[in-house]
Parts: structure tokens; sequence; C-alpha cells
């Protein structure tokens, strides 16, 4: 499944701006730069020298910026087998959703719903799965948009975190640990982009996964809409100290690996 990244240079600058609270003109005079240069810059024009004086003020890694501005990043992490990514559109973007399950039970998780969950229903079916629970990473509409058919047409129960709330949904803490078959499924609470923002860390496949809804995004991040500190705190200590092989399946964009992330995400290069 070729998707497009979430975010491009100009979205990363974007999103450390707004989480640092630095405006155009404060960034243009730290960076010892003009403030045409900074316009051009968010308007997606590259100037390589305005680049790599901006990333360090933003905390950036420059050269992984300027990587992703020359569309020189691409993550290329396959499906494993007991691991399925469903990209449906939700009005002028996309979302995913994901179906890990254990090959030798047959029994499932779906992780949020997607704008539609009837191709998780279908692949379920297909494969004669039985989905036992659903995950949820956060509340946002777009990640729960068919909580409603999904819970129907499979029975299973919902959990999302405490912190937040969903219509038929039970709450569980960080922590928290599911056993589905052969699978083992632990909560961390990887909050900042939303205020109960889950990753669930998956063991018991040919390699381990981390299911991070819009925590983690190939070569950027959620925003940091409630914490941008606490954000980037949370994706560096909880999701980015997993293994390096570990499978990132993120909300938006195509799937990545922890190893990647660390070598080439403008927002963590140099921070671990």
């Amino acid at each position: 499944m070729n998707i497009p990244l979430e975010d491009n240079f100009t979205d990363v600058i974007g999103k450390a701006q707004r989480g640092l609270e630095i405006s155009d003109s404060d960034l243009a005079k730290k960076a010892r730069l003009d403030a045409s240069a900074i316009r051009k810059l968010r308007r997606g024009h590259y100037d390589e020298l305005a680049l790599f004086r901006v990333a360090p003020v933003l905390g950036l890694g420059a050269r992984a910026l300027a990587d992703l501005a020359q569309n020189e990043y691409r993550p290329e992490v396959r499906e494993i087998d007991g691991l399925t990514m469903f990209n449906t559109p939700y009005h002028d973007m996309t979302v995913n959703a994901f179906l890990v399950w254990d090959p030798k039970s047959h029994e499932a998780i779906a992780f949020d719903t997607g704008a539609d969950c009837r191709p998780i229903l279908d692949r379920v079916k297909r494969d004669k799965l039985t989905v036992k629970l659903i995950l949820l990473t956060h509340a946002h509409p777009d990640h729960i948009a068919d909580l409603s058919r999904l819970k129907t047409q499979t029975g299973a129960p919902v959990y999302i975190s405490e912190r937040e709330a969903a219509f038929g949904a039970e709450t569980i803490s960080e922590g928290h640990e599911f056993n589905v078959g052969n699978l083992n499924v632990k909560a961390l609470l990887t909050w900042g982009h939303s205020r109960g923002g889950m990753t669930f860390f998956v063991t018991g496949l040919a390699r381990p996964i981390a299911v991070v809804g819009d925590s983690i995004f190939a070569g950027s991040m959620g925003g940091g809409n409630v914490s941008y500190k606490e954000a980037l705190k949370n994706n560096v200590e909880k999701i980015l100290t997993l293994p390096d092989e570990t499978i990132i399946c993120p909300g938006h964009g195509p799937m990545t690996t922890v190893g990647e992330e660390k070598a080439h995400n403008p927002f963590f290069v140099g921070r671990i």
C-alpha cells in the first residue's frame, strides 16, 4: 500500500513553531534571517541556508529536515503475517486503522476504526478471524468514526484511555495488559496530541508492533494540541526506546519503524 507521508517539511516547521510558541518574526530574529526568508520557507520554498538556520532554533534535526524537504526520506515497511493496515478517506485526508491477529488461533484485535470499518470486517470474514478486542488510540473523530458498526458487528469490547471517552468504551490506565491468543498488548500513555493518547505495544508476532495513533508519523509527529512538550517527551521516552525493529503503525501516513524514526525524523534526531 503506497501511502504518502502525512507531513512535508513546512508542516514540520509549523508544528514546531506552534508548539514552542515562536512567531515568524521571533524565528527570523533567532535564526538571523529576514522575515521574508521565513515566509518563503513556510510556503514551501526550499532554501538550504535558511532551513539549516531555522532547524536548531526549533529543536529540529537540520539534515533530516532537509532530506524531508527534498523527498529523500521514505520508510519501506511491509506488513507481516498477523498485521494489516486499512487506509480510508476522511474529508480531505485519510486515516489508518489496523488489524492484528494471532496466526495460530485467528484471534484478532482491531485498533481504531478509520472512517469506514467495512474493509476491516471484510478482512475478518475472509481470513475467518475473531475480533476479541477493539482498542482506541484516542477519541478524535477520524479515528472512531465507525465505532458503532465495528462494535455491533464484532461484539468485541472497546477500550480507551481513562483520560478520554468514547461511546460504549471501557477505560484503562497506563500499564494495562491484554492477552489475545499468543499476543501480548501493553498500553502506554503517550499524551500530548490528545489528553489520553495511547500507544499499544504488541508482541507475539515476527516483529514487535507499536500502534501509536497520532503520536508519531513517518518523518513527523502529531501536533501538540494539548502539550507539545509532553508529546515530545512521551514519544522519546516511551516509543523511541522500544526495539529498533518495532513496526510503528501511525494514525496517518505510511508505517515505519523505531529505528527509521530515530535516524530520520526531524523531531527526534539527536534526542536519543
